[in-house]
């Protein structure tokens, strides 16, 4: 479990995660819905999120995250779908974590950047916002909040 004082992905995220979540376009429309259960465990140095997402249309996808920690709350993480590498910084109750993601939108593939802003609520809940963009310009939002499961 995380304490109070401090978000550690590697600690909150050990073991099993469920969360939902919205995907909104640009004007605040709600485009998709989805939940997401997500598996944690280390594997020597490395933090292995693996992610389990089901949309409201019926669309199925994994995303299996190798995430490394650093020196003072600094983390690094690598997915197959993400271009480079992810880098993110914990600071007290909050995580902010950015990368870019190669998602398919109709027959083409386009790279999305995703600034994500976490903040873990005196609940145990994680809340996640993450602002998509394209070429430097505001697309949508991605709000998910994350509880840690007892199964």
């Amino acid at each position: 479990m995380t304490d109070a004082k401090s978000l550690r992905i590697e600690d909150y995220f050990l073991g099993r995660t469920r969360a939902q979540g919205l995907v909104e376009g640009r004007f605040g429309n709600v485009r998709r819905k989805f939940s997401v259960v997500i598996d944690g465990h280390a594997e020597d140095d490395i933090f292995v999120l693996d992610e389990k997402f089901q949309f409201d249309d019926g669309e199925r996808t994994t995303r299996i995250w190798r995430v490394k920690t650093s020196a003072e709350g600094r983390y690094e993480g690598r997915a197959d779908d993400v271009v480079g590498v992810a880098r993110g910084r914990a600071e007290g109750m909050q995580l902010s974590w950015a990368y870019s993601l190669r998602l398919p939108i109709g027959k083409r593939t386009w790279i999305i950047d995703f600034d994500d802003r976490m903040f873990l609520r005196d609940d145990g809940v994680l809340l996640n916002i993450a602002e998509m963009r394209k070429w430097g310009l505001a697309i949508g939002r991605l709000t998910i909040a994350f509880r840690q499961s007892a199964d």
